[in-house]
């Protein structure tokens, strides 16, 4: 049973409020007691509030059920149905002409392109590993990945050959990022270069040269006596690109927290990380190594000045979204807390300790507090999410506006009204992005009742898609985001296919995005070059003068028209489905792992969180429903899937087998619960469906 204390009519998990009172309050000063009354007050307010917007969501849903029902078998025109959106009030009117007013925005998010890592905050050692990604190694990733053309590493040790490769490619993208006033990189003796543009030197540092391009840093250090340096007729060991500008400290699709336990914990390292104090142990090959927080690089400039540029990335804190609720916390009438409010709540009390100057290293210096807010379904749960920013600064005795709110436009609702959307948060939003994995499984909840969806891999090609990543970039920029905000693109899902992404992501800083997710600190460093070469803020011009696209692209629905799949691609489909939704789901409910590299039906590592998940489970619950397949074939794919994912996982000793345990397997039953209740699921999200079984499973490891 959880032990509780009373704090003004909460009651409150008693780790939570001991470490809330004695690690988060007492540092800033602030007043328990009236801390407890101003948190009661805010939640007795907000929390019915909450209430009606998820009631609106299930009410609007019900309603479109209801009209695709009414006309089943009848293509969808998109004049009769905006104007029956429009009249239910899923579509709201256009706000008009506005500009953001967004103020205090530092520059890594406001005039500045680079990438942005989003990581799990249980995970210390990744949490650690992704502040630290603001400077990455280029030749360690051209070496260790394939993202560099030419044969393997050979032997265990350092391969000259493989080295000589790295260097070329290093030499190649120093031409191009940092062109001489004549001849190449490849030819020089000496960092002492000229530049072909004298502004792109900044100064020395202890290692070696430092420039800049189209924003970001590039060191060149200098090592002869190293393996590299000494086979290099420069001494140039390294080449070391400011990276991962920005990192989403996330609490949300990519963590399991379903209790106070949980939630302490993920409290706990994000006070770590913003105090700079955040240590964390681990053994690897062997040996025991330590991660801590990295210092500033400090540069000499010409003048003979000394300054400090940024060691750390940027930190934004994902809260969780409007959905759930979570034990930690009981309102008098014995409910649950409605977990984003407390959140909210939490995680800027100890942003607070970095605005009043009390950590570390600090992490906005524009005394900024950065928030992104996911799942919200339109304007109007945006404006909640405004007033509760209000209600949280007041609580605290910050200034307005020091809460700023990434909108993640990752909802229907919200993509459609994403101008209004803007306008409910126009003086504190500093952030909008695209999360097409989130959406897609919106797109095919809302339109459940449509008909069959096309097939997962289509949709990534449907008409919707491109308009949606296209309005994002484009509406953007008609508010006034461009140096005051990011925009930003999705994730890179594959982190050892560096190759492809280097192919590929490129062409999320071409439409104007001036941040895109990548998987890893050594993905983040190869993206980087890719804001070398495209100057984001130099294209936005030309392509705000582009027509926007309209909602009748936006609002096409990715429903299989005239398609009859034999009964083996219904099999195959079923069976990605299923794959990839057991090796997710059986580590989230049996070891609380809410993201990890999961590898795919052909054995691929794919990074997977609960929108992947959402996707899968939303899709085979569509094609049960309309009949493109039965029960009995989910079931098959789901027992034969699992045996799959078992022996995918042999080498783990964590691991619990899913294969003959169907009665047994928490795991393997919440994975059953996500397809065949996959319809009835709020806005298919998977979460009521997680939490629930993965505290049975702790429960169980408990009486165990």
């Amino acid at each position: 049973m959880t032990d509780r204390v009373e704090r003004s009519g909460l009651r409150v998990d008693a780790g939570l409020a001991k470490f809330v009172e004695e690690q988060v309050l007492a540092p800033i000063g602030q007043d328990v007691e009236a801390f407890w009354n101003g948190f009661a007050a805010l939640v007795a307010d907000m929390a019915p509030k909450n209430r009606a917007l998820l009631a609106k969501r299930d009410d609007l849903q019900a309603k479109i059920d209801a009209w695709h029902l009414d006309r089943a078998g009848k293509p969808i025109e998109q004049g009769e149905y905006q104007a029956f959106l429009r009249e239910i009030g899923y579509l709201v009117p256009e706000p008009g002409e506005f500009a953001i007013a967004t103020k205090n925005v530092d520059p890594e998010i406001a005039t500045m392109a680079g990438p942005q890592l989003v990581v799990p905050v249980l995970n210390a050692r990744f949490l650690l590993n992704a502040a630290n990604a603001r400077w990455g190694s280029l030749y360690d990733a051209y070496y260790g990945t394939d993202a560099l053309d030419a044969a393997p590493a050979m032997g265990k040790g350092y391969d000259p050959a493989r080295g000589a490769a790295v260097i070329a490619e290093g030499r190649k993208f120093l031409d191009q990022a940092l062109p001489l006033a004549s001849g190449s990189w490849t030819d020089v003796d000496s960092v002492d270069v000229r530049l072909a543009d004298p502004s792109q030197y900044v100064g020395t540092t202890g290692k070696g040269r430092m420039f800049k391009s189209n924003g970001l840093h590039i060191e060149v250090v200098v090592d002869p006596s190293s393996d590299v340096g000494s086979a290099d007729k420069a001494g140039i060991s390294d080449i070391v690109l400011e990276a991962a500008i920005t990192t989403i400290v996330d609490l949300e699709d990519s963590i399991a927290a379903v209790d106070a336990e949980d939630k302490i914990l993920a409290y706990a390292n994000w006070l770590g990380v913003i105090r700079g104090d955040l240590v964390e142990t681990f053994e690897k090959g062997g040996q025991v190594m330590t991660r801590a927080l990295s210092g500033d690089k400090a540069v000499i400039l010409e003048s003979g000045e000394q300054v400090s540029l940024p060691g750390r990335s940027l930190l934004f804190v994902r809260n969780v979204g409007h959905l759930m609720t979570n034990p930690a916390i009981l309102l008098p009438d014995g409910s649950e807390i409605p977990e984003g409010i407390m959140d909210a709540v939490i995680t800027s009390a100890i942003s607070t300790q970095d605005v009043k100057g009390l950590t570390k290293y600090g992490n906005s210096r524009e005394g900024s507090i950065y928030i992104v807010k996911p799942k919200m379904h339109g304007p109007e749960e945006c404006g909640f999410t405004n007033v509760l920013f209000d209600a949280v600064e007041d609580l605290l005795q910050l200034p307005r506006n020091t809460l700023k709110v990434g909108v993640m436009d990752e909802e229907r609702r919200t993509s459609a009204n994403l101008a209004a959307c803007i306008a409910a948060v126009k003086d504190r939003i500093v952030f909008i992005n695209t999360g097409f994995l989130d959406r897609t499984g919106d797109e095919i909840h809302t339109s459940m009742r449509a008909g069959p969806m096309m097939r997962k891999g289509d949709i990534k090609g449907s008409t919707w898609i491109a308009a949606y990543e296209k309005r994002n970039v484009a509406i953007g920029l008609q508010h006034g985001l461009s140096g005051k905000a990011q925009i930003g693109k999705g994730m890179w899902a594959a982190p050892d296919k560096m190759h492809d992404m280097m192919a590929q992501k490129i062409g999320h800083p071409k439409t104007g995005a001036n941040t895109a997710w990548v998987p890893s600190p050594t993905a983040a460093t190869l993206h980087a070059t890719h804001y070398h070469l495209v100057d984001v803020f130099g294209l936005r011009d030309a392509i705000a003068a582009e027509p926007v696209p309209g909602l009748d692209l936006l609002l096409s629905v990715p429903l299989a028209q005239g398609v009859n799949w034999s009964g083996e691609e219904v099999r195959e489909e079923l069976d990605n489905n299923a794959q990839g939704l057991l090796g997710y789901v059986v580590r989230w409910i049996d070891q609380g792992v809410g993201c990890s590299k999961v590898p795919d039906i052909n054995d691929v590592g794919l990074m997977e969180d609960r929108a992947t998940l959402r996707i899968s489970s939303q899709h085979m619950a569509n094609w049960l429903l309309h009949g493109v397949c039965t029960e009995a074939q989910v079931m098959d794919s789901l027992k034969r899937m699992a045996a799959k994912v078992d022996a995918q996982n042999a080498g783990d000793p964590l691991y619990e087998p899913m294969a003959g345990h169907w009665d047994t397997s928490f795991a393997f039953k919440a994975a059953c619960d996500l397809v065949f209740k996959g319809v009835e699921q709020p806005s298919g999200y998977t979460e009521p469906l997680l939490h629930a079984w993965r505290q049975k499973k702790k429960a169980a490891l408990v009486a165990a």
